[in-house]
């Protein structure tokens, strides 16, 4: 671990740069005119810190970790316009239906006592497993998120959410 790499060939050095005058931030370390967070947008001015964004109103839905405000559609890609975006969504979930291990041991215990414990193998448990994708895309920026399909109804739930979306957007 301590011999140098061979493959070096010994133009690059980690740490700042020389010519670089002190004081002057190096990638990775933000600038005193920005803040922690999201990049800035192009053409537009820096907020000082501490500053709040500026919000487009009330968050009008949420689905995963995108926010549709009044004007523009918030997430940790960016800030994209609301007008003209393109919804998606894709069920990614699945629903099993089996016999659950009570049920079982029920219909063996009483099936020595009667032939009524049959009736316990018609005992059924649904688990829902899986993600429903979500994908926004508007001025040149794509952003997909992936919710928990929390039992079957939930991709009418989400798709409910999106048609909402896309009625804004077409507004």
């Amino acid at each position: 671990m301590s011999e140098p790499n061979p493959y070096a060939d010994g133009e690059y050095k980690w740490g700042p740069t020389p010519t670089q005058p002190e004081g002057v931030p190096t990638y990775g370390y933000p600038s005193p005119a920005q803040g922690y967070g999201y990049p800035q947008q192009p053409g537009a001015a820096p907020l000082p810190m501490g500053a709040p964004a500026p919000m487009g109103g009330a968050p009008l839905v949420s689905i995963g970790d995108i926010t549709v405000m009044g004007d523009s559609v918030v997430t940790p890609a960016g800030t994209l316009p609301l007008r003209g975006s393109v919804w998606n969504a894709t069920d990614m979930s699945r629903t099993e239906e089996k016999i659950p291990t009570h049920a079982i041991v029920l219909a063996i215990v009483f099936f020595v006592f009667c032939l009524l414990g049959l009736l316990f193998l018609l005992m059924k448990e649904k688990t829902t497993t899986g993600f429903i994708q979500i994908t926004v895309t508007s001025g040149g920026k794509h952003h997909s998120t992936m919710v928990p399909a929390r039992g079957p109804e939930s991709f009418q739930q989400v798709m409910g959410q999106i048609n909402y979306a896309r009625s804004l957007a077409s507004m």
